[in-house]
């Protein structure tokens, strides 16, 4: 049990930093899936105390942060004829 509440410990800590960073590259689903994915490890293995909770948790973390991350990046404009238009957010 202490061992994988240090490894959770040190996941979520990288999730925190990583969540600071403000890349150049890179796509924004794919850094979602990360900070998603070390968030979803420490969380599923504090709760279950185990390395299946981790694991599953890193997965559920990782969808769910590659979809939030890519819905949010999207903007749009609308024209005077009523479309939309998609562009990616400054």
């Amino acid at each position: 049990m202490k061992k994988v509440t240090t490894l959770v410990s040190i996941a979520l800590f990288g999730a925190l930093l990583a969540g600071c960073n403000t890349p150049t590259t890179g796509s924004r689903a794919g850094d979602g899936a990360v900070v998603g994915g070390l968030a979803g490890a420490a969380v599923g293995g504090l709760a279950t105390g185990t390395w299946g909770g981790a694991a599953i948790g890193a997965g559920v973390g990782a969808i769910g942060g590659a979809i939030i991350a890519d819905a949010t990046g999207k903007c749009y404009w609308v024209d005077q004829q009523g479309r939309k238009h998609y562009t990616a957010c400054r």
